[in-house]
């Protein structure tokens, strides 16, 4: 037998009993209400037990409301309030929103826009609950870095770390492109005995091969034409500390060779130097190539795979690790908030199911673009579908840009959750864990009939 959930409780602070009776009969269905006359009573409610949210009435004698308001904030200052007021006290209500109450509905109201006010409001807080304990979660993961999640995936990667970060052992890091590989890098040189010392890291993919040489081991004056001073290459750069070499596979053969000559014997030459120099450095190594594929085509040495995979680390791609999705939304935000002088607070919930939906073949580096374009635009405290229209760059293929995609979906989860229910928006809504006015809007919204 199925639990059923329970309801978030509602506290209706009011003089007037006829309407106390009339909010409860109207908020019974989906909310537990509980009913004060007075701001003392619904005072002393509070202190002896919790609510979601709490309706408060503007005009009430002995009390008003705006003195209640005020006793609330200081009982619990994220406990959200709706204040109820009549048609003439629109003036108290703006009052009351600068004293910290987060909406207000004017009498005579419809129950639809009651039932509406109310779900916007309790969805608000419950996401600020959601982003603080996102944000503590964040604090927890400080000693990795920029590496960060929860999901069994990326704990198995953060406990192989742990283990092997003390070591000198050299690590292979493998997964798709945007996964994080270099992040993961530079956690492991964080944890290890080095940390004190130089983190240097280079895209081998980026440098050309004739270049490569130089950029590694460094090169005398007059080694080549053009070499005009000594240099000194990354190895000796990082000597006392740690070198990552991303796109690793995309090694020419000959660099292959004097690259395991570095891994075993501890010494590189410089271009155009004739003695060996000594270096202490640990090898980090990163690639999304198949080595298998490439060892049979001859495209890589062998003894060089296994001389990198001492321990391999395989990063999970963001599909496998969706629940890490809010972490990464939260991070990113405050990491923008930051850099481009905004005050986002967070997501709608809207946002985030759209997000969880999307399989991001650009993995971690795509949804961090998304944010952070998203938080540009962001014009309030909160991102909301609107921030995220500008399209995701689109694959060769022609692959749909990421808002149709993720509407795509939604109107099939909302197609399929009204076919279990003969077509019953009330039943659908329930079923999708919306308002049946929310699930209407949806719906109008991507032209479902």
């Amino acid at each position: 037998m199925t639990m059923n959930k329970e309801k978030p409780s509602i506290l209706v602070i009011d003089d007037e009993e006829d309407l106390r009776l009339t909010l409860r009969s109207i908020l019974k269905k989906d909310y537990s209400p509980q009913l004060a006359s007075s701001g003392k009573e619904g005072l002393k409610l509070l202190k002896g037990q919790p609510f979601a949210l709490v309706l408060l009435d503007i005009r009430m004698p002995e009390m008003d409301g705006l003195t209640v308001l005020k006793k609330i904030k200081e009982l619990d200052n994220s406990l959200p309030v709706v204040m109820v007021t009549a048609s003439r006290d629109v003036k108290s209500a703006v009052e009351a929103m600068k004293a910290g109450a987060e909406d207000f509905i004017s009498k005579p109201f419809e129950v639809e826009e009651l039932l509406a006010v109310i779900e916007k409001v309790a969805e608000k807080a419950e996401l600020k609950k959601e982003n603080q304990y996102l944000k503590e979660v964040l604090k927890d993961a400080e000693a990795y870095g920029d590496l960060i999640g929860q999901t069994p995936e990326i704990k198995k990667v953060m406990a192989l770390i742990s283990q092997t970060a003390p070591t000198d052992s050299t690590i292979l890091i493998t997964g798709e492109s945007g996964t994080g590989k270099e992040i993961a890098a530079k956690a492991i040189h964080k944890l290890s005995k080095r940390k004190n010392g130089p983190f240097i890291a280079l895209n081998c993919g980026a440098i050309p091969e004739n270049l490569l040489e130089s950029e590694l081991f460094g090169h005398e004056r007059g080694a080549f034409t053009g070499a005009l001073d000594r240099r000194i290459g990354k190895f000796e750069l990082s000597d006392g500390g740690t070198i990552f070499l991303d796109e690793i596979g995309t090694m020419s053969a000959n660099m292959q060779s004097k690259l395991l000559r570095v891994l075993e014997d501890h010494k590189i030459e410089r271009v155009g130097g004739g003695s060996p120099i000594e270096v202490d450095v640990r090898v980090l190594a990163a690639t999304n190539i198949d080595f298998a594929k490439h060892i049979r085509e001859g495209k890589f040495r062998e003894d060089l795979y296994y001389r990198l995979n001492v321990i391999p680390i395989q990063m999970p791609s963001l599909k496998d690790r969706k629940d890490d999705i809010p972490l990464f939304v939260t991070y990113f935000i405050e990491k923008y908030n930051r850099e481009l002088g905004k005050k986002v607070a967070g997501v709608s919930s809207e946002v985030l199911a759209y997000l969880k939906s999307y399989d991001f073949p650009g993995n971690v580096r795509e949804l961090k673009n998304i944010i952070e374009r998203a938080v540009a635009l962001c014009q309030g405290d909160q991102l909301i579908m609107e921030n995220l229209l500008t399209p995701t760059a689109a694959s060769s293929t022609g692959a749909k840009n990421l808002k149709q995609a993720l509407e795509d979906y939604e109107a099939n989860y909302i197609k399929a959750a009204l076919n279990e229910t003969n077509g019953v928006q009330s039943l659908a809504a329930k079923k999708l864990g919306l308002h049946r006015t929310t699930l209407g809007a949806r719906m109008r919204a991507l032209g479902l009939k």
